[in-house]
């Protein structure tokens, strides 16, 4: 009875090792998935879910679209984004003068506080990459960022003011229009 038991695990076992060798042959034609960066560049074509950033205008891409109502800071279950509004320019007498009229004589009086932000603080180290932010926001000026080479030394490192970010860009963006400009000049 020992003797059938012990030939029966081996057959048992030899099954297992051709369905294993089987898997195990399927991948190893197959081509290779595994990047090995750094030697290899990475390419995320539209895959990777970076860090959040803001979007700029149509007319201005560096400045935010973000209207400051907060839909995002609100819906954040992770509670990683702050919405800083900025604060209206303190009026001049004339201004005060021309707007306390036009309330007495029953004229609407336009809104002068500005609609982008001061700050948008992000933490990335709290994020959990859900999208409800992108899902609230009625102007859609958040997208997820593509850049792959994130990387840092403590948890200070993750924190990000987006609005910041999008000046930073335009500074480093002024510098390429005017060397291209010259170029374009000449060419007519």
């Amino acid at each position: 009875m020992n003797a059938i038991k012990q030939a029966f695990r081996t057959v048992s076992d030899l099954w297992s090792l051709m369905v294993g060798l089987r898997v195990t042959g399927k991948y190893f034609v197959e081509p290779q998935r595994t990047v090995r960066y750094p030697w290899k560049a990475v390419s995320t074509v539209g895959t990777f879910k970076g860090h959040l950033e803001l979007v700029g205008g149509t007319k201005d891409p560096f400045k935010p679209r973000c209207i400051s109502c907060g839909m995002c800071a609100i819906s954040c279950p992770s509670g990683c984004i702050t919405v800083v509004k900025r604060k209206p320019p303190k009026p001049t007498p004339e201004e005060e003068k021309a707007v306390a009229e036009a309330k007495t004589r029953g004229e609407k009086v336009k809104d002068q506080t500005p609609k982008d932000p001061e700050k948008f603080l992000y933490d990335f180290s709290l994020c959990s990459l859900c999208g409800t932010c992108m899902e609230n926001c009625p102007t859609g000026s958040l997208r997820f960022s593509h850049n792959v080479y994130v990387a840092g030394y403590s948890r200070n490192d993750f924190q990000y003011d987006l609005v910041l970010q999008l000046r930073e860009a335009e500074a480093q963006a002024k510098p390429a229009r005017r060397e291209a400009r010259p170029a374009a000049e000449s060419e007519a």
